[in-house]
């Protein structure tokens, strides 16, 4: 008889925590997109080829983007390669 309450008690807070953690998904704001971190046009055009080549699975989201070209740096043209270093990365 315990165990079936105990059983029950953690279904209760397993469901619990998962919709809480749905709201909690829900009510935070999405990554930024667009112009605010998407660079000049030249700076698009720099990095679009390699952004294309290499993290077509991460376009839309900038930040997935950014941290696909970091872990394709070897791999870069220099063009892209300059962007980055530029800002820091």
């Amino acid at each position: 008889m315990k165990t079936a309450i105990y059983a029950i008690i953690f279904l209760i807070l397993t469901i619990d925590g998962v919709v809480s953690a749905a709201e909690r998904a829900q009510q935070q704001a999405p990554a930024p997109q667009g112009d605010l971190f998407s660079g000049t046009p030249e700076e698009q055009a720099a990095c679009s080829p390699d952004a294309t080549k290499f993290c077509k699975d991460s376009i839309p989201d900038t930040f997935a983007v950014l941290a696909c070209l970091q872990d394709n740096r070897e791999k870069l043209r220099k063009d892209c390669l300059k962007v980055l270093e530029d800002h820091g990365q």
